[in-house]
């Protein structure tokens, strides 16, 4: 098939989105598919009817992802169109000439429903869940109303609005997150007054609204879902502080157990309670859900990641490999998933 992966765009998880599209365009390469891979915000200089069969390594000079989140002025900057539109040049020209477009897209404008809109109007298949459930899963204040409707456990939290009064409703300490943020960017746990007041204005900067939670003391935990039916458990442990962005991306920075060392009845819990997220958002196709478990084996909800990553640290891979299930034939799955809707 002609498949195109669309990486990059501008959200605080490009250049996570960059490192998975280029394993995903390779692993498509070695399934036999004629693969292009693009950045949806830079796009390509010129799209001819040929372009899928050109003799173009279309990943080179992408490397790993750095410590610290990109700088998106400097990548607007790169636009020699000035970039008033999300899509760079030949981006949806591009699209329309392929067989199915495979996202490999994380956070704002490519995880959050935006784009899959854009794809169903153009009679485009593409991988991964619907514009609406992507759009639920992304706000993660929708989130906790949804799981609230279905009983899904998940932590005490309200939604705080830029602007708004603050009642303070959550006793320290708490975390903060930018409601529609990934990767762990515009996240951070409060212990006093001090850091509350810093870690909100953080959050702030990347979105008008945050969610305030208690903070839940625990091991994590994350679920894959595909199609429905979750993957091994696997537990994330960082050597250092909270599972950030450094910690998610960088290697050796996370201890990694898949399967998880916990009993069955943990497993089930947690497994249950990830197919259950999975259809209270109306999810398909696949996602990650990740989740907290205190010392009383309590599991929290935290979020559903309806793209999630895709690089050599990324957890729905290895997931899916303690599953028998190879990176390949994990982005060939997907594919299939794409085909068939």
């Amino acid at each position: 098939m002609k498949v195109v992966v669309l990486a990059g765009g501008t959200s605080t998880e490009r250049d996570v989105s960059l490192v998975s599209g280029s394993q995903i365009y390779k692993a498509l390469l070695r399934n036999g598919h004629k693969a292009v891979l693009a950045d949806v915000y830079l796009g390509i200089d010129e799209c001819d009817e040929d372009i899928f069969e050109k003799d173009k390594d279309w990943a080179e000079g992408i490397s790993g992802v750095t410590e610290i989140n990109p700088d998106l002025d400097a990548v607007k900057a790169l636009r020699k169109d000035g970039g008033k539109s999300f899509f760079g040049p030949n981006i949806l020209k591009l699209c329309a000439m392929a067989d199915v477009v495979f996202l490999a897209l994380h956070g704002a404008n490519g995880e959050d429903g935006k784009l899959q809109a854009t794809l169903e109007l153009m009679g485009i298949p593409y991988t991964g869940t619907d514009y609406v459930s992507s759009a639920m899963a992304m706000n993660k204040s929708i989130t906790k109303d949804i799981f609230a409707a279905h009983n899904i456990p998940m932590a005490k939290g309200v939604r705080l609005v830029k602007g708004e009064k603050d009642e303070r409703k959550v006793p320290l300490p708490c975390i903060i997150k930018a409601c529609t943020g990934g990767s762990s960017v515009g996240v951070a746990v409060s212990m006093d007054e001090s850091q509350y007041e810093a870690a909100k204005a953080e959050a702030f900067k990347y979105d008008d609204e945050v969610v305030i939670e208690q903070f839940i003391k625990g091991r994590e935990f994350s679920i894959g879902v595909i199609d429905g039916k979750a993957l091994p458990v696997i537990e994330i442990a960082p050597k250092v502080g909270m599972y950030d962005y450094k910690n998610k991306y960088q290697a050796g920075s996370t201890v990694e157990t898949c399967p998880a060392h916990i009993t069955d009845a943990q497993r089930i819990k947690l497994q249950s309670a990830a197919e259950a997220a999975f259809w209270a958002l109306r999810l398909s196709s696949y996602a990650r859900i990740d989740f907290l478990m205190d010392e009383n084996d309590e599991v929290y909800c935290l979020e559903a990641n309806t793209l999630p990553g895709m690089t050599p640290t990324s957890l729905l891979p290895q997931e899916a490999q303690a599953a028998g299930i190879s990176f390949d034939e994990l982005c060939e799955k997907i594919l299939g998933m794409a085909v068939g809707k």
